[in-house]
Parts: structure tokens; C-alpha cells; sequence
């Protein structure tokens, strides 16, 4: 469709400050927080309230145009990346917490709102958002929803999927319907299961009923070291078989830490292979007997120096510099790649050493950060775009999630497929499998504009649309065969 037309039955539906199509702005959404894939796409629409996204949406899909839904833009997977020609819808102004409901634990929340300010609008009732993404100051619940992001307390709270009760979904075609509900019995199909983690390809969701927890009455926290990552990767394999189930187990490796104390100065030590970031939280006798086991468990394994933080502040500054272990890397290579595969707890060690191996043999450096008590791995790929090393650095970024499946893994923990490994999802998966996860998806979208190109496998190089494979012509006619 012509683009002024286009822009007139947009600005039409929503209003002429809504839609944004000159140069400049678009540059602005070219990307999400995987800078290195980028796409300027042909329209940015920013609604308001549920009735102007699905007008938004009722307009691309009675035209076939591809959309996009953006929240922040953190996501680390390229899930937010727009299409060429097509239209990215910003849920950046729906950011309004909507109720809150104390008695039943739970708010209805827009999605705009940032993970973190859901836990400061609810702070005062002694309640509290238990998931935690690092970025949870800036990244939004609606795409917390999208990627059913976890955090560093997943460990013992679970997922995003685990606390949402209800969501408003703009459907493919601008229909707006609800799925779950208020009680968390419903027969029937599990569809909201469904629709968290689907990375936006199902639809847009314009409201979400999250589920809030009491806050824990004792809260403690400890950083041990260890003079290798075996040895650290081994204390969170005994905790876990011991039955302690802590409310956070973070580990970082000597370049990471290297990292964060230049840019924070958050007190870890720089002569050390690797560090634990252990928290436990609950009823203050039970936090008590099992931290004791904890710190016995550390100094079996050998541990070199164990600080526990003796105020809520030295807990703050723990954790300060584990959440800025991402942005502080930047300190020491001007760029990288993240993954976040997973591996089974009792493969860590193995996991980390191979990846050691494979950074030698490519000639880069990898720092890792990671949720060790899940086993998802953080590591990031430095590399230099001037010494000609992205492609070097892009391949071994792949290795490193591909070895996660092949050790019994997965190619991601929370920050999703998007993008980046949409094409190794047949390392994980069989072609059964990836053609009932088609036939999903095709039922919501059976045009395909809903965010196309993610999560499921595209070839990225051959001119092919989005989509499931399409015979070449040549193909079909018999000229030539697919292998």
C-alpha cells in the first residue's frame, strides 16, 4: 500500500503525533539491545490505551503490514527488531499500574510499566514482584511477558509465567480478548502458558494481572571466592543436593568482576578465578540454619575469602554490582555478544571449560556472568568491530548456545529466541516439533505479520520472507532439490 495512505489511516485511527515517519525517529527504533542487527522500519506508531493498539493492528492486518511491538527495547535476542516496510507499535506510553489489590496479592498493570516500579508501587502493603531480570529498572512488563523473563531469584520463585494470572491480548487481526483469569484453576486449553514466552509472534498484550508475594522477613547475603570456576561451579551443585533452595545463586569468572569493579566499585576481590553471590530469604530460624550450611559447603569446596554483608546497604552493593555486570563489561571491549544458554547444574563445570576452550581457539575473550542455581548461562563475547573480529565473535556466540543443547540444554534461558537463534532452534528441536510450534502460531497469525522472523527458523540469507520454508520455484518444479 502506498506509504500516504497508509500514514493517513493511521493517523486516522490513532492521531497525527502517534505516528511517527520521518528519518531521524525511525533510526531510533532500528534496534533493540542485540545492536547488531538493524532494521529501519517504514512507520513507529505510539498508542495510547488498548482501543488504539488493536485500531493499529485492525489496520495491518487489513493491508497484510508486518508490526512489531516494542517495549524498552532491552531485549538481548533481536526479538523487537522491525521488519523492512513495516510498522513498529511502541507500548512505551501504556505505563499506568491500574489496580491493586491487596487482599487477593495481585495489580493489573500496563504494559509500559517497568518490572521495577511494579514492586515500588506495592511496597507499602509488605509486598513485592518476584521476578528480577538485571534489567528490571528499565525493561517493562510487557516484555517480561514476551520473552517470560526470569531474574536472579527464578531459582527459587520461577518465571514470569508463574506469576501473570490474566492478560489483554490484541489479537493478529485487532480483536482484543482476555486470556487466564483472576483464580488460577481454569480448564481448558492453557493459552496464557502459551502466549508468555511466545516473543510477540501471538499478539500484543495491552494489560497483565501479575501475581505479588509478601516480602521475606530475613534476608541474607554472601559473596564467596573460589581459586577456579569448577570449584564454584561445584559449592552450587551441593547446594542444590543438600536440599537448600536459595533465593539467588550468581556466579562471575575473574574478567567479569574485572569489569564490574572498575565501573562500580562494588568491593569484589580481582585475584580470584570466580565468585558466588549466594542469598537466601524466608522465615528468619530457616534462613539462619541454612546459611550456616552454606557457608560450610563454601569453605569445603575451598573457598578463598567469604564476605557476608552485615547491613541491607553491603546487600545493596552486592548486588549493584551484579546487575551492572552487562553495562560494565562495555569497560573493557568496545563490544560483545550475550547468550543466555542453559545447562544442567551438574554440567557447569564441563560447560565452562569448553566454552574456555572454544574462546582460545577463536581467539577471543569471554567473561561469564551467569544464574548458576538454574544453570542459565550468561557469557559474553568480546570482541573488537575495528580488528575485523565480529564475525569471529558472532560464530562463537553460536557455538556457545548450541553447546548448551548438546549438553543437554536449552538455546535460552529468559532473553529468548528473536533473532540471533532462531536459527539453531533445530539443534534443539526436531522437525515434528517445530511444525506444531508453525501450526501455534499460524492459528493466531495465519498471515504471518506478527512479528515474522523470530523465534522459529528462517534462513536468514537466501531472500526467503519470514516464515515457514516456501519451495523455490525451481524446487518446485523439480529442477532442484532441498537438502
Amino acid at each position: 500500500m502506498e506509504h500516504s495512505a497508509l500514514r493517513a489511516e493511521f493517523v486516522a485511527a490513532i492521531g497525527a503525533d502517534a505516528v511517527l515517519d520521518d528519518p531521524v525517529s525511525l533510526r531510533s527504533y532500528e534496534c533493540d539491545g542485540l545492536t547488531g542487527f538493524r532494521v529501519v522500519p517504514e512507520f513507529v506508531l505510539l498508542p495510547t490505551d488498548t482501543a488504539q493498539v488493536a485500531a493499529a493492528v485492525a489496520i495491518c492486518a487489513r493491508h497484510t503490514v508486518p508490526f512489531v511491538a516494542r517495549g524498552a527495547g532491552t531485549c538481548l535476542s533481536g526479538g523487537s527488531l522491525p521488519v523492512a516496510e513495516g510498522v513498529v507499535i511502541s507500548l512505551q506510553k501504556l505505563r499506568s499500574v491500574l489496580e491493586i489489590d491487596v487482599e487477593n496479592r495481585r495489580a493489573v498493570v500496563q504494559p509500559g510499566v517497568t518490572n521495577l516500579d511494579v514492586s515500588k508501587a506495592v511496597a507499602e502493603y509488605g509486598l513485592y514482584f518476584a521476578p528480577d531480570p538485571s534489567s528490571q529498572q528499565v525493561c517493562t512488563i510487557g516484555g517480561n511477558v514476551a520473552e517470560n523473563s526470569g531474574g536472579a531469584h527464578c531459582l527459587k520463585y520461577g518465571f514470569t509465567v508463574h506469576h501473570i494470572h490474566e492478560v489483554q491480548v490484541v489479537l493478529p487481526d485487532g480483536a482484543v480478548t482476555t486470556l487466564g483469569a483472576p483464580s488460577p484453576h481454569q480448564p481448558g486449553y492453557d493459552l496464557l502458558g502459551a502466549f508468555v514466552g511466545s516473543e510477540g509472534t501471538l499478539g500484543i498484550v495491552t494489560r497483565i494481572t501479575v501475581k505479588l508475594l509478601a516480602t521475606p522477613t530475613a534476608v541474607r547475603t554472601l559473596v564467596a571466592d573460589f581459586p577456579s570456576v569448577e570449584q564454584a561451579g561445584d559449592t552450587v551443585t551441593g547446594m542444590i543436593a543438600s536440599g537448600i533452595v536459595p533465593a539467588a545463586v550468581e556466579m562471575m569468572d575473574a574478567l567479569a568482576l574485572e569489569a564490574v569493579e572498575a565501573s562500580v566499585q562494588a568491593g569484589y576481590s580481582l585475584d580470584t578465578a570466580a565468585a558466588l553471590l549466594v542469598e537466601l530469604d524466608g522465615p528468619p530460624a530457616e534462613v539462619a540454619t541454612q546459611f550456616a550450611e552454606i557457608e560450610q559447603l563454601c569453605k569445603d569446596n575451598g573457598t578463598t575469602k567469604l564476605v557476608i554483608a552485615p547491613t541491607p546497604e553491603a546487600r545493596a552493593a552486592m548486588w549493584k554490582g551484579r546487575k551492572a555486570a552487562f553495562a560494565a563489561v562495555g569497560r573493557i571491549s568496545p563490544n560483545y555478544f550475550v547468550q543466555d544458554g542453559v545447562v544442567p547444574r551438574t554440567r557447569l563445570a564441563e560447560a565452562l571449560v569448553r566454552i574456555s576452550e572454544m574462546a582460545d581457539e577463536a581467539g577471543l575473550r569471554v567473561a561469564n556472568v551467569f544464574h548458576a542455581g538454574d544453570g542459565n548461562l550468561h557469557p559474553l563475547v568480546l570482541y573488537s568491530e575495528q580488528a575485523g573480529e565480529h564475525d569471529r565473535a558472532e560464530h562463537l556466540s553460536t557455538a556457545i548456545a548450541e553447546l548448551c543443547v548438546d549438553l543437554g540444554g536449552s538455546l535460552s534461558g529468559e532473553h529468548g529466541i528473536g533473532t540471533d537463534k532462531a536459527c539453531s532452534m533445530p539443534r534443539q528441536y526436531s522437525d515434528v516439533d517445530l511444525a506444531t510450534m508453525t501450526l501455534l502460531r499460524k492459528a493466531f497469525d495465519p498471515d504471518e505479520i506478527c512479528n515474522p522472523g523470530k523465534l522459529l527458523p528462517t534462513p536468514r540469507l537466501c531472500g526467503d520472507r519470514p516464515g515457514p520454508h516456501r519451495a523455490h520455484p525451481l524446487e518446485a518444479a523439480g529442477i532442484i532439490e532441498r537438502i
